[in-house]
């Protein structure tokens, strides 16, 4: 069998809450001084706005809702890249990164494709055009994809992420996206809301992401330093990817493929290790339902506690994962534990 592959899954919108990760801010060294870096680097490049995002990230009442876009996306990015930068220093160099939604861009900061400061800036700026949006909001269906398409109506409301074959995300305008809803209750379809002010991932934000793709172009770019699996096309983020400005100003706006991708990647071999890194388990509920996980060749194990809880939960629930890696990686790879 081949050696433990760690893989590092980020997610995106829907996993943030109030105070997420919190509970290792101060205590966990190489997550605080990667914290600190985000937050210092948006308030260099968002006229002190790494403070405001710090108050309301440790507020159990943050001044901003923290599923406004202008929290969620930022927050969600901090929080998944300080992580990440605690994972590497405990566990070494990751095999490969895979980024739901934002996490993604959270990856490609830890693979180096952007530096920390240009990341926070082309991300605020992100967030301030797509501020300017109607409301519109995500339902979680337990549904495929090819479900969906005779419940959607006239295309307002569209699949926003494929997330395995038996969940997929739409959004779009509240109003429509509440008609679709009923809709599929009534055709007895298991819904949820996901927490976000608005409908990420589908065309009605494409005249407020318009103009991003300049900010992109006028940002250096590298190649990934580590395997990074795009989660919008077939395939690895190259080189030649990774320079286009279109793919990271598209994001917003065009459709999660998290499954195919993390399918192309389980695939490919055995004994890697899905570690989550970022708030609560929803990418680890996915990926444990792939045939390699269940047959038991590659492993699940979540970073932090399912939903938000005490401080210590938080450090606790860190300590097991990667106790439980340092164990699952000898399993996995055939060794014997020491």
């Amino acid at each position: 069998m081949d050696a433990p592959a760690i893989l590092l899954m980020f997610p995106g919108q829907g996993s943030q809450h109030p105070r997420m990760a919190a509970g290792l801010y101060g205590s966990e060294p190489a997550f605080t001084a990667a914290v600190d870096e985000v937050f210092a680097a948006y308030d260099d490049v968002g006229h002190g706005e790494g403070g405001r995002l710090r108050a309301d990230w440790l507020s159990d009442r943050p001044a901003v809702p923290l599923d406004h876009v202008t929290r969620s996306q930022p927050l969600l990015f901090a929080v998944d890249y300080a992580l990440g930068r605690a994972v590497t220093a405990a566990t070494g160099r990751p095999w490969a990164l895979l980024g739901h939604s934002v996490g993604e861009m959270a990856a490609a900061a830890l693979a180096g494709v952007f530096t920390l400061r240009d990341a926070a800036d082309l991300l605020l700026d992100r967030v301030r055009r797509l501020a300017r949006a109607p409301a519109g909001g995500m339902l979680a269906v337990a549904a495929g994809e090819d479900a969906l398409g005779p419940c959607l109506g006239d295309g307002e409301v569209v699949v926003a992420a494929v997330n395995s074959p038996r969940q997929t995300i739409l959004a779009g305008p509240l109003a429509p996206l509440a008609r679709v809803a009923r809709t599929l209750r009534e055709a007895g379809l298991t819904c949820r809301e996901v927490p976000s002010l608005t409908a990420f991932h589908s065309p009605m934000l494409a005249p407020y992401a318009a103009g991003a793709a300049e900010r992109f172009a006028a940002t250096p770019v590298a190649a990934p330093s580590i395997p990074l699996r795009s989660g919008y096309r077939p395939g690895p983020v190259t080189g030649q990817l990774a320079a286009d400005p279109s793919y990271w100003a598209g994001h917003p706006v065009e459709t999660v493929r998290f499954w195919p991708a993390l399918d192309a990647v389980l695939s490919s071999r055995t004994g890697v290790i899905c570690l989550e890194t970022g708030p609560g388990q929803g990418l680890s509920t996915l990926a444990r339902r792939h045939p390699t996980v269940r047959s038991g060749q590659n492993a699940v194990v979540p970073l932090l506690p399912p939903r938000a809880g005490t401080a210590e939960a938080d450090r606790t629930s860190v300590a097991a994962a990667l106790a439980v890696v340092r164990e699952r990686g000898t399993v996995l790879s055939g060794r014997p534990g020491r």
